[in-house]
């Protein structure tokens, strides 16, 4: 039998798809007003209608006060807020947390064109998306020199790494000349071989954070090099740099807590590391000290040592022979080497020399040995044992040696 669910568990669990959904979270709606009723606790309810179809909506006291105009019937609005259910009855509805009339509804329209258009071009595309580096230590910040922000990001990354470095780089963030001013700031960051980027500046209207609405802004962003984080307005402010960044954080407080580690919880990561590696160690290390000594009770149950003495004597009479045995052979090499000596010597030129005789060349160097290789004249060089002698042949006499012995 397929499972079976409580009323309660549906909600619950249609509730908990409502509030994991981004679009749903922080959504603008724009229609018409009907069944409008101010409560004595202060909430309004309304219908938000247009011509198919109608949505129920509710604005608790807390965000009605700050309205600025009365809500009538039939008023063209748009509201800011999110989808949630009602859980015990199983409705949705819309939860209104500002509301602006047609007026400041151009702005959003601007806002709903420009973003269809960049997602269609795929700017929003998951593939683009740079992951933050994890050990980040190099961190640019664009945003207002003298704003919250700023403070903010700098209170939480020294307190969250004192090792990390903010790299600020101050911008206008609201007005006329903020899209320019953003545009140069990123591009200078992005030369600069930082970790991550971190831009953005703290709540404000939608007016206060158009800059960031601007598509050449987006376009500045979208060609970073470095990863990027958007930190513009509050939890609830969404501008197109957020779907255009690597990754988007709700205030400029929480872009420092996603861009800087927490360098005193790595530190205990590592000492738990570093406990683990050192258990470990003691435990091959006492592991393998028993077996070691499992090893020595073996040895010493089969001890060797006789054995070993018995190889020892036989090795000391083997070295004994082979010591004989190579001196003799020795012995008969030297002998031999003495004669062939002796020969040598009897066959060495350097004797014949030694005993008046002398070697005859030519000018050239070549050997003379017959009286027929030399013409008067000729000069020739006779070499002793102990020096050189040039000569000029004058008389050559033929057969005159011939009786020598």
């Amino acid at each position: 039998m397929a499972s079976v669910y409580s009323v309660t568990q549906v909600n619950s669990y249609i509730k908990n798809m409502f509030e994991q959904d981004f679009a749903l979270n922080h959504i603008f709606i724009k229609g018409e007003i009907s069944n409008c009723k101010y409560h004595s606790s202060g909430h309004i309810y309304f219908t938000l209608k247009d011509k198919k179809g109608v949505l129920s909506a509710v604005m608790f006291s807390t965000y009605a006060k700050k309205l600025q105009f009365e809500l009538k019937e039939g008023m063209e609005i748009i509201v800011e807020g999110s989808i949630q259910v009602y859980e015990r009855d199983g409705k949705y509805q819309l939860y209104a947390k500002d509301i602006n009339n047609v007026g400041a509804g151009d702005l959003y329209r601007r806002f709903e064109k420009l973003r269809n258009e960049l997602e269609e071009m795929g700017m929003f595309a998951p593939e683009y998306k740079k992951p933050i580096p994890k050990f980040a230590v190099k961190i640019g910040v664009v945003t207002a020199a003298t704003g919250a922000a700023i403070r903010d990001i700098i209170n939480i990354a020294q307190r969250r790494n004192p090792y990390v470095q903010i790299y600020l780089y101050p911008a206008l963030v609201q007005g006329e000349n903020a899209p320019n001013s953003i545009i140069g700031a990123l591009k200078a960051l992005d030369s600069m071989e930082l970790d991550v980027i971190i831009f953005g500046r703290g709540g404000g209207s939608i007016e206060d954070l158009w800059a960031f609405n601007n598509e050449n802004v987006a376009r500045a962003v979208f060609e970073c090099e470095t990863p990027t984080i958007s930190a513009v307005g509050h939890e609830t402010d969404i501008t197109i740099t957020d779907y255009v960044a690597d990754l988007r954080a709700a205030t400029p407080s929480a872009a420092a807590e996603l861009a800087v580690f927490d360098y005193y919880v790595f530190e205990e990561y590592l000492q738990g590391i570093k406990m683990r590696l050192k258990r470990r160690m003691l435990d091959i290390f006492y592991s393998k000290r028993q077996e070691l000594e499992n090893i020595r009770l073996r040895v010493e149950l089969y001890n060797p040592y006789k054995s070993i003495m018995m190889k020892r004597r036989e090795l000391v009479d083997i070295s004994d022979k082979m010591e004989i045995l190579i001196n003799k052979k020795l012995d008969t090499y030297k002998y031999e080497l003495a004669i062939y000596i002796q020969k040598l010597e009897g066959l060495s030129p350097l004797s014949k020399l030694g005993q008046g005789y002398a070697y005859v060349t030519d000018k050239a160097g070549k050997r003379v040995n017959s009286v027929n290789s030399v013409n008067k004249n000729d000069e020739v060089l006779l070499r002793f044992k102990d020096g050189t002698v040039n000569a000029i042949a004058e008389n050559i006499n033929k057969d005159e040696c011939s009786n020598l012995t």
